[in-house]
């Protein structure tokens, strides 16, 4: 999920919290398990700082280590030490327990998420995305609003408030899993060979893109109000096995992609002094028709990497300025 979303899920927990007697009584124990249910609900994404240091970095490790298991017992840790540092009269055990609570409820939601974490490490480094719910999502986020305004201006029980909103978030998700079942069935009723489907929710509830996979083809498509429109269609070609490729594989931005992206087309150009590979992310296509999510490499005639870039890019002019030295 998106930071914002994050947010008031942490400080909805927070108010969740007060039906626990040994919070709800004491107000100082209170005021520290808030804070640390917001703590607890940012902190696995405090890897999303190593955008400053490249996007080979942040594709390769946003989500990663920090989603881990290891990590999941290790937040509420270091959030309640910190917190009980200032506030060593609340109640430590119970503390320890909601932050505990807010970093699980953090790992969990973004598997929802077409992006996914790596939850599973480090007995396994497969992403776990169950593509059914947007990285925001406006329902998700517009159902809190009620809730800080029926505690915040007309003092009803927080608890018991929260309680119900996220009674309404559970029926959500179911909804939205039905729906997601219903274009499963659409696919293979459509295609007779489907070895894999990626699918990716929008911020409109009856809008998905799609990425399938097939024997022989890989499809783009989009589901929207119960019709499937496919949209492109790719020959499946594997990547080759030659020097060119085996050279291009070396470098870490074409590594941090192919270790996110499950589907993608290739693409090997040949100029006079230099080569070029592209690798194109399916998942992801804009309204004009462009592929953004992409990793490109570029070798001199020895296949020496000259230069190379991974991201989000929305213009062959903005991609250009990337590559340098070649452009």
């Amino acid at each position: 999920m998106d930071t914002g979303t994050h947010f008031v899920m942490g400080l909805a927990l927070g108010a969740i919290a007060t039906l626990d007697p040994v919070v709800g009584n004491d107000i100082i124990t209170t005021e520290a398990v808030v804070v640390g249910t917001l703590l607890g609900s940012q902190a696995p994404d405090i890897d999303t700082v190593l955008k400053l240091k490249n996007n080979a970095a942040y594709i390769r490790n946003h989500r990663g280590i920090t989603h881990s298991i290891p990590a999941v017992f290790l937040w509420p840790i270091i959030i309640t030490l910190v917190v009980y540092l200032f506030s060593s009269d609340s109640n430590f055990l119970h503390l320890w327990i909601w932050t505990f609570v807010a970093v699980i409820l953090h790992v969990f939601v973004d598997i929802f998420n077409a992006y996914g974490t790596q939850a599973l490490r480090p007995f396994s480094n497969k992403w776990l995305a169950l593509g059914l719910i947007n990285t925001f999502d406006p329902f998700i986020f517009a159902v809190h609003i009620p809730g800080f305004i029926l505690w915040s201006y007309f003092d009803l029980n927080p608890g018991y408030t929260f309680l119900i909103i996220y009674g309404v978030i559970i029926l959500y998700y179911i909804a939205r899993f039905i729906e997601q079942r219903k274009i499963f069935r659409k696919i293979h009723h459509t295609f007779d060979d489907v070895e894999n489907i990626t699918i990716s929710p929008t911020m409109k509830y009856n809008k998905w893109h799609l990425a399938i996979t097939t024997k022989n083809s890989f499809y783009v498509a989009k589901y929207d109000k119960r019709t499937l429109n496919i949209l492109d269609e790719f020959d499946k070609v594997d990547v080759p096995d030659n020097k060119i490729m085996n050279a291009t594989k070396q470098d870490k931005n074409l590594k941090a992609f192919l270790s996110f992206s499950p589907v993608y087309q290739w693409e090997l150009t040949e100029h006079t002094d230099h080569y070029e590979v592209r690798f194109i992310d399916l998942r992801y296509r804009s309204k004009d028709e462009y592929y953004p999510f992409v990793a490109i490499v570029q070798l001199d005639q020895d296949l020496n990497i000259l230069s190379s870039y991974t991201g989000w890019i929305f213009s062959e002019a903005k991609l250009r300025k990337k590559l340098n030295p070649l452009t």
